[in-house]
């Protein structure tokens, strides 16, 4: 179901809600536009939501069978997030509140940028929050232990390629390369660095710290 701008009085950006295998009830879909407002809130480029639904029956996983991902497209970036718990309202608010700390850190990111110093007023306060989350994801290890593509692939052999994506291979600096990271969730980007024409990868490392990889030819 696509829920046009104007419908929705707190919603401006536009919300297509799909369900894979699952229906999407109203009271649901309304409770997902709503939650979106705010996220619409902290990044009022934002154009478009699409939220994806789907149930995934596994015995051994009941605690993460339904799973949404919601992708935020907005101008010139996109924002994505997702999550798997017991139950879809569950997973809405886990993958919402992944999706703001993305924003709010590409947000701050930004405000440095723009100010030109290295740390802006309440970094400390920020700082706290990102090794918080680093401790938490550590507790999470073991979430990690089954592969997620069992159920998808058949006959797997070990070192397959079970997933191939291409993106768009235009310069874009250090920082920016940093920001999409956020904004995707991922924990790594590959990029060109503008600044040295060079295919380059920033990554994280512990606690709020990145890293940064360059290929550079090798001299003969």
């Amino acid at each position: 179901m696509t829920t046009p701008a104007e419908n929705n009085d707190a919603l401006r950006a536009q919300v297509n809600i799909t369900g894979r295998n699952v229906e999407v009830p109203d009271h649901f879909a309304e409770r997902v536009k709503s939650k979106l407002a705010k996220i619409e809130r902290l990044d009022p480029t934002l154009t478009f939501f699409h939220v994806e639904l789907q149930h995934e029956p596994n015995p051994r996983r009941e605690a993460q069978s339904d799973r949404i991902q919601i992708t935020a497209t907005g101008k010139g970036h996109i924002a994505r997030a997702e999550a798997k718990e017991d139950s879809f309202y569950a997973a809405l608010e886990t993958a919402l509140a992944k999706m703001e700390r993305s924003l709010r850190k590409v947000k701050a990111r930004r405000s440095i940028s723009r100010s030109g110093h290295r740390a802006p007023v309440g970094a400390g306060e920020m700082a706290a929050e990102l090794v918080a989350e680093a401790k938490k994801a550590q507790e999470k290890v073991g979430e990690f232990d089954v592969d997620p593509y069992a159920d998808k692939v058949e006959d797997v052999t070990p070192g397959q390629v079970v997933r191939t994506k291409q993106h768009s291979a235009t310069p874009v600096s250090v920082d920016d390369a940093l920001s999409e990271m956020e904004l995707v969730g991922h924990d790594f980007y590959l990029f060109l660095n503008e600044e040295t024409g060079r295919p380059s990868v920033v990554y994280r490392r512990h606690a709020f710290d990145y890293g940064l990889i360059e290929l550079v030819e090798e001299k003969q």
